[in-house]
């Protein structure tokens, strides 16, 4: 039976269930069946999640292209 199409969840909803997949699958004690399901499952929320990313990337590009007054700059962290 076909499972149904939930409504596309948030980035941090997905990166969470992302997680939780993960560590069932870590466990090592989930069934064969029940491993390949969950990670079919993992490999569709990591490409909505980097979907997200990606559309959240373009917006940021947009509104830099934009404003013409904003600097580009490499991103450099600083160090704690």
């Amino acid at each position: 039976m076909p499972k149904k199409s939930a409504p596309p969840a948030n980035f941090e909803t997905t990166l969470a269930d992302l997680e939780q997949i993960v560590a069932r699958l870590e466990s090592g004690e989930l069934p064969l069946e029940d491993a390949l399901n969950e990670f079919e499952q993992g490999v569709q929320l990591a490409r909505q999640g980097q979907q997200k990313l990606q559309q959240a990337e373009q917006r940021v590009q947009l509104l830099l292209d934009s404003d013409e007054d904003a600097p580009l700059a490499p991103f450099t962290p600083q160090a704690e």
